[in-house]
């Protein structure tokens, strides 16, 4: 199988800079933390876009981090091998906006 590109939607891409800039200003290096654990779980999506499980009865699949509070949400197109990036989803927000 070959790796999957990922496409970050907007509104995902502005939840990423939100959340970076909150950790930055909590300490310094923290928001690069977060970028160093968005990126290592977008490579493993990459190249795996079925390792994390799809709920709530439709496509979008949810991937926790482990260090942040966070989920990223995504779907995948299989025709264009591509992986939709739709939030970068902080935990404490409700779910079921999604479905």
């Amino acid at each position: 199988m070959s790796q999957y590109s990922i496409e970050i939607l907007k509104p995902a891409e502005i939840e990423f800079s939100q959340a970076y800039d909150w950790y930055d200003e909590q300490l310094v290096g923290l928001g690069r933390k977060f970028f160093k654990e968005i990126s290592k779980y977008l490579s493993s999506i990459s190249e795996n876009p079925y390792k994390f499980a799809a709920k709530y009865d439709n496509e979008l699949h949810f991937a926790p981090l482990k260090v942040f509070p966070y989920v990223i949400v995504y779907w995948v197109d299989e025709t264009l091998e591509t992986v939709f990036i739709v939030s970068i989803f902080h935990t404490s927000r409700n779910p079921k906006q999604f479905y």
